[in-house]
């Protein structure tokens, strides 16, 4: 076996499922799970039409490459969203749609570190732990940036020691960030594509929660944006992932791409070819309508704010808890240990959360997960309504 399989750690939700054996929430509460990034909102009707329309296309086998349809329809959604220049973003050589950017987020890694050199994985802390896994398996370690309160939950990219820097191959980055829904600015960018130049690193920035964000005059600021703004419309050594499950509500449909430095993006190809992962042709008849349509997910943004508005209004009051630029997660500081709370918060009030020290590292001296939770607001309005009532009643009695 891989000797390189003994090093990954429990998966967070193994632990929250030993965490939660053994207590018997109460009989008469109907369970609110918010601990899983799944979204429930509807899948759009219009999506779901055209997979069952275009369900005669199984007959053939699919191309890694996805269709040209398909690829011209996110080039056309990149170039809108982000204000790339026209023209810069080649359907056929900066873009690769994938089946989710799970699979694709940990493939990357075995695609690009040369594991003969030392080779450093760095990742924000807390972090999706994809990352993690996908560094230890392409025979790297992984180097954790803590995200704190004091950074504005975004990660301390000026803490990296030079000497840190010098052997880093990849940098995983995620903004809107999970699970604090930070969102990494103009100048920060800049920085980390200047320090990619003088390092020679790959940036491998997931943007899975860009869509989601909660003024609608302000969307979060992606990569390949701000390589544009600094005129460089080879996206050297910049990589995007972006996802329809969390955009669109199509989590099962595993549909995504990846995008940017055309030269990454065709060894990215050749080790696809072999890991034998094309999307079926119904999924990309489906994908390139959603991409093409902005309207479900403006709708959808509205009510992940009517939920941010109704649950902050009750939880602030008496929690540590900030409204997040993006995404649909709350990171609030818990008055006990994270583990404590979410396990009596089950056993109490049958509410699942999240402990933030699943999604964390101690690293540098701190587990910047300890003491908060995560709480992912995907249950429909009543529920997380009914949820936060909960939450402040456990409060009340600790």
């Amino acid at each position: 076996m891989n000797p390189d399989l003994s090093r990954l750690q429990p998966y967070p939700f193994e632990q929250l499922a030993r965490l939660k054996a053994g207590a018997t929430p109460p009989s008469d509460l109907s369970h609110i799970g918010l601990s899983i990034g799944e979204p429930k909102h509807a899948t759009p009707g219009f999506i779901a039409e055209e997979i069952i329309t275009h369900l005669h296309g199984l007959s053939g086998y699919p191309v890694t490459r996805g269709s040209a349809a398909l690829r011209e329809s996110i080039a056309a959604w990149l170039t809108r969203r982000f204000a790339l220049t026209p023209g810069s973003i080649d359907p056929a050589r900066h873009v690769l749609p994938v089946n989710g950017t799970r699979e694709a987020l940990f493939a990357f890694a075995q695609c690009v570190v040369n594991r003969s050199n030392a080779p450093l994985v760095l990742m924000p802390n807390p972090f999706y732990q994809i990352y993690e896994g996908a560094a230890l398996l392409a025979g790297a370690e992984p180097w954790f940036i803590n995200a704190t309160a004091e950074t504005g939950f975004a990660p301390d990219f000026d803490a990296v020691p030079p000497k840190v820097w010098a052997r880093c191959q990849l940098l995983y980055i995620c903004s809107p960030g999970n699970p604090t829904g930070a969102v990494l600015d103009s100048a920060t960018l800049q920085k980390l594509i200047q320090l990619a130049d003088e390092h020679d690193f790959i940036i491998a920035s997931d943007e899975c929660y860009s869509e989601i964000y909660l003024d609608e005059n302000a969307p979060p600021l992606g990569l390949l944006e701000t390589a544009a703004r600094l005129g460089r419309d080879d996206y050297r050594r910049c990589i995007v992932f972006h996802s329809l499950s969390k955009r669109s509500n199509v989590p099962g449909m595993r549909s995504g791409f990846v995008a940017g430095d055309a030269r990454i993006i065709e060894q990215f190809h050749l080790y696809r070819t072999y890991h034998g992962c094309a999307m079926p042709p119904p999924t990309q008849a489906a994908s390139k309508a959603a991409w093409g349509d902005e309207q479900h997910v403006a709708h959808n943004r509205a009510l992940y704010r009517d939920k941010f508005g109704a649950v902050l209004d009750i939880l602030q009051p008496v929690m540590d808890v900030q409204r997040p630029a993006a995404s649909f997660y709350l990171w609030p500081r818990t008055p006990i240990d994270d583990a404590e709370f979410a396990r009596e918060l089950y056993a109490r009030h049958n509410v699942t959360v999240l402990p933030g020290s699943y999604l964390s590292r101690e690293a540098h001296g701190i587990n910047p997960g300890r003491n908060r939770i995560r709480i992912a607001l995907v249950e429909p309005l009543e529920e997380c309504v009914e949820a936060a009532h909960r939450i402040k009643d456990l409060l009340k009695t600790l």
